[in-house]
């Protein structure tokens, strides 16, 4: 059971304030009934409430697969710049946060839930979840680097980087290459190919644990996760994958 103010609120109705302003108005049904009080106690899973007349959908937890583009920030607001929260137009909870982080150029794959257990599994430095990134690098990527790579870098922190996954795409004087790895320290794929002498042009990631970055998914766009997904990211939780 949970109150009715409480309900309002978490379904993006409006703030705790302005819900009751509603429900003192007579403009929050409970199963046909005018709301008695913010204090209320419904089943949100068995009772109908309605603002105005249209029903309330109510969702313990959202799941939302995002692309984000370049130029927004990983957060859920900021004062100067445009927010990866900013996209999301409709969803039904208010209190939704992106999982992890992505550099402001950085586009690609992030997570968006109010799963705070789930998001603590995925980012906690001994679970290991993987994360994949295509990159374009100026310079030539060698089998040297990633030899170097899979041993682990010295980004000038107290010890060397997890051990890498390189893969070059193409060789030339802008490199593509997709990376794995398993941490997610700061700047970390720019710093690591800084340590071997080369820039990091463009990054996108496209994989974390087991999400792909859809193809047909476009940059700043957004689905909630499929059945499949859900199940997987939560099996990730358990600590199966």
């Amino acid at each position: 059971m949970i109150r009715l103010d409480k309900f309002l609120a978490e379904t993006g109705t409006g703030t705790r304030s302005e819900v009751k302003k509603l429900i003192h108005a007579g403009l929050v049904t409970v199963n046909g009934d005018a709301g008695t009080s913010p204090e209320q106690k419904i089943s949100p899973e068995a009772d109908i409430v309605c603002v105005r007349g249209e029903n309330v959908t109510y969702a313990a937890f959202e799941y939302y697969l995002f692309h984000k583009p370049a130029g927004c920030v990983s957060a859920t607001e900021d004062a100067v710049h445009r927010t990866v929260m900013d996209y999301l137009t409709d969803t039904v909870r208010r209190d939704l946060f992106p999982v992890g982080r992505l550099d402001i150029d950085t586009e690609g794959l992030l997570l968006i839930t109010n799963d705070g257990a789930l998001a603590h599994a995925l980012l906690a430095p001994t679970r290991h979840v993987s994360k994949i990134y295509y990159a374009k690098v100026a310079g030539t990527v060698t089998a040297e680097d990633v030899n170097l790579f899979e041993k682990g870098v010295d980004i000038g922190e107290k010890a060397p980087t997890r051990p890498a996954a390189l893969e070059i795409l193409t060789e030339g004087e802008v490199s593509e290459i997709l990376l794995t790895i398993c941490e997610g320290k700061f700047h970390q794929v720019k710093r690591m190919f800084q340590a071997v002498g080369k820039e990091v042009v463009y990054l996108k990631r496209i994989a974390m644990g087991p999400l792909r970055l859809p193809d047909d998914l476009p940059a700043g766009a957004y689905r909630p996760l499929t059945a499949e997904e859900l199940a997987a990211l939560k099996a990730q939780k358990r600590g199966n994958l």
